[in-house]
């Protein structure tokens, strides 16, 4: 049985998709109606949205509730609990009265508890910080396993001991022949990508010189999805700041790399926990931040997703959730970035990353600093690519593009 509470962002891209034409009417064949879910769970003053899919039609749909005194629906399917109960949404077509499907409301009592971001307070305390500490002297436990050698670039997968446990997975990619020391790079993946993703960046990081090593996030070593709004949230996060400070001693026990030009790259969410990084870790020259924005707090309370926390926690649990993240949300450290100089990349028409946000986390970090606005969602384009290679060439010496 299908069950959908309140997945709005979810529902109106589907609901668009189908307005945009994306089931175009055959010439042959009966009308068909058939809505997103079974099921729906609503609390009384909030609200939950399902899609109409509709093939051999232009005609929309139209919606009713059974009981107008449990749940009120309108014309785009959008359906508000009014009381305590349970009903029914039914969606017909007006000239075949015969197409039409229903489902299940049930409406919930209200939260009331605020549904709201938090004040993070002002930037992270020694104490606060403290929490990301680790013992250097510890062996790393390095393990090297060489994957390629292609065009003068060595690709290898490495895993090391993490100071809180386990083994921390990742890659490490070096230029072979080069003499001297060379610039280090630490690179983070954004949700959804493992570091073994970013190894052709990597490649052509070394190819212009640099010795990179990427890591797999602790949610990785799990099964479960990357945010459990529990407290192991807070331990993943601690953790994986603490795995990265690993990173740069692996790093440097490679004896190649110039201990005065490591720096650090994270896009999306490898530039949001980035934030944080910068703040703890003093031994980088140059960082850049690409689509970031101030935490998990931060993302997980934008106005599209607000309505999630409302109806798929109770408030007993996003307080708990708030409290063990609220401390160690990244603003909060990037204002002890200096001196390492930071690089954003900020797109204008970013819908994951709201524009908004990403200013700022831009606005509380330290100097020296600068930010680039492009014409761009999410993904960014190949200018910021571009820019990037060249920032990094002027900070740490990466060769010119």
């Amino acid at each position: 049985m299908k069950a959908v509470v309140a997945m709005v962002p979810v529902l109106l891209a589907a609901a668009a998709f189908v307005a945009c034409g994306a089931n175009p009417v055959e010439q042959n064949g009966d009308p068909q109606l058939t809505l997103s879910a079974d099921s729906v769970t609503v609390r009384i003053g909030a609200s939950a949205l399902v899609a109409a899919t509709l093939r051999n039609t232009s005609e929309p749909a139209q919606f009713v509730s059974r009981d107008q005194g449990v749940a009120i629906v309108d014309a785009n399917g959008a359906i508000s609990g009014i009381a305590v109960g349970s009903t029914y949404v039914v969606a017909t077509l007006s000239s075949h009265a015969d197409v039409r499907d229903s489902v299940r409301v049930r409406v919930q009592p209200p939260d009331t508890c605020l549904v709201a971001r938090p004040d993070f307070g002002g930037p992270a305390t020694a104490a606060d910080r403290a929490l990301f500490a680790y013992d250097a002297s510890e062996p790393l436990n390095l393990q090297k396993t060489v994957d390629s050698t292609t065009a003068g670039v060595e690709v290898s997968s490495i895993s090391y001991s993490s100071p809180d446990g386990g083994w921390v997975p990742g890659i490490l990619v070096e230029p072979v022949g080069r003499s001297g020391l060379r610039p280090g790079m630490v690179i983070l993946h954004p949700s959804g990508m493992r570091a073994k993703d970013l190894t052709p960046y990597a490649q052509m990081l070394a190819q212009h010189g640099a010795v990179v090593i990427a890591i797999d996030a602790p949610y990785f070593r799990r099964i479960g999805p990357a945010l459990q709004f529990s407290t192991q949230d807070r331990a993943e996060q601690i953790q994986l700041i603490k795995d990265l400070q690993r990173a740069v001693d692996v790093l440097l026990a490679r004896g190649n790399v110039d201990p005065a030009r490591i720096g650090f790259e994270g896009y999306s969410y490898g530039g949001i926990i980035g934030a944080q990084f910068v703040g703890i870790e003093r031994r980088l020259k140059a960082a850049v931040l690409a689509a970031a924005h101030g935490g998990q707090v931060t993302g997980a309370t934008t106005p599209a997703n607000l309505t999630f926390l409302a109806n798929q926690l109770s408030c007993a649990t996003r307080n708990a959730w708030f409290r063990d993240m609220t401390p160690i949300e990244p603003i909060r450290y990037i204002p002890n970035a200096s001196p390492t100089a930071l690089f954003f990349q900020i797109g204008r028409f970013d819908t994951a990353v709201l524009p908004g946000d990403a200013q700022a986390l831009y606005n509380a970090a330290s100097s020296p600093k600068e930010v680039v606005y492009y014409d761009t969602g999410h993904g960014l384009n190949a200018q910021a690519l571009l820019d990037r290679h060249d920032w990094l060439h002027q900070q740490i010496g990466i060769d010119p593009r």
